[in-house]
C-alpha cells in the first residue's frame, strides 16, 4: 500500500475487523490482472463496487424518504440524483484522500490513475461495500450520512440505522430564524483544533446576538459548523412562539439542502 490503512481507517471512520476487505475495496483491476494472469478469479474491487452501489442507493433513498415525508416521488429523485452523482462522490473520494491508497497495476500508475475521477468514485462504492460486508448496514449508513451526506441529516446511533427527522441545512435554517426574530446574522469561529494531521477534531462556535451560542465538534469544519448552528437553532426555535415563524422554520417543514 502506498499509505498506511490504519489512517484511512480513521478517515472512513470504521476499523475493519476483516482487513482484506478493505484492501480488496482499493485493489484496481489492473493490478488483480498483473498479478493473477488473467485466469484465476480477480480480487479487485469490481463486484464491491457492484454492492456498494447498491447500498448506498438504498440508505440515501431510505434517509430522504424519511426526512421529507412531504416531497413527491421527482423531488426525492432529484435530491437522490445529486447526492450519488459521480461528481459529488468524485469530490468525497477526493476529501478522503483515496486515491493514495489505490492499488493499481503498472500501466494505470503511469497513466496517473491516482487521480482519475472513475477510479475514484469506483473504490468509493467499494469502500460502502466492504464497510457493508464488515460491519453490517448500521456502521455503513453511518459512513454515508456523515461522508456522502455531509453529516446534514442526523444519525440516531442508538436506533441503528434509523434516521431522525431534522433540519437538513442548520446553517440556512439558523440564519432564517435569526432574520426573524431581527437578530444579527450568526458567526462562526473556531475555537480548537486538536489531534494529529490524519485524524484533527475541529470545534466550531456560533454567536447570534449577545445571548445565543452553539459549540459543537467533529472530523470536518463543515458537519462541526452544522452541528453548533443545530444546537444554536433549538435554542432560538425553543424560545420563540411557532405560530410567530416563518414556515421554513418550522419544526417538519420542507427544508431546503
Amino acid at each position: 500500500m502506498r499509505a498506511d490503512l490504519a489512517i484511512l481507517e480513521v478517515k472512513l471512520g470504521h476499523r475493519f475487523t476483516q482487513s482484506e476487505l478493505l484492501r480488496r475495496a482499493l485493489t484496481h483491476s489492473s493490478l488483480a490482472s498483473e498479478t493473477r494472469g488473467g485466469s484465476a478469479p480477480l480480487s479487485d474491487n469490481e463486484q464491491l463496487e457492484f454492492l456498494g452501489d447498491a447500498v448506498l442507493g438504498m440508505v440515501v433513498s431510505d434517509v430522504l424518504f424519511r426526512r421529507f415525508p412531504l416531497f413527491k416521488e421527482g423531488e426525492l429523485s432529484t435530491v437522490k440524483a445529486r447526492l450519488v452523482s459521480a461528481a459529488h462522490l468524485h469530490g468525497v473520494a477526493r476529501r478522503l484522500d483515496l486515491g493514495e491508497y489505490l492499488e493499481l497495476g503498472r500501466g494505470e500508475e503511469m497513466s496517473g490513475g491516482r487521480s482519475k475521477k472513475t477510479l475514484l468514485v469506483d473504490a468509493l462504492e467499494a469502500i460502502i461495500a466492504a464497510i457493508y460486508l464488515d460491519g453490517g448496514l448500521g456502521p455503513a449508513s453511518r459512513f454515508i450520512v456523515e461522508q456522502v451526506m455531509d453529516g446534514q441529516m442526523v444519525f440516531d446511533q442508538e436506533a441503528g440505522t434509523d434516521i431522525q427527522p431534522a433540519v437538513a441545512n442548520f446553517k440556512e435554517a439558523l440564519r432564517e430564524l435569526a432574520k426573524t426574530q431581527k437578530l444579527p446574522e450568526p458567526r462562526y469561529a473556531m475555537i480548537r483544533e486538536q489531534g494529529p494531521e490524519h485524524a484533527k477534531v475541529f470545534t466550531i462556535e456560533v454567536r447570534v446576538g449577545k445571548d445565543c451560542t452553539g459549540q459543537a465538534e467533529a472530523r470536518t469544519k463543515k458537519i462541526a459548523a452544522q452541528r453548533a448552528a443545530r444546537a444554536a437553532y433549538e435554542r432560538l426555535l425553543a424560545a420563540a412562539p411557532v405560530a410567530e415563524l416563518p414556515a421554513e422554520c418550522q419544526p417538519q417543514s420542507e427544508p431546503r439542502l
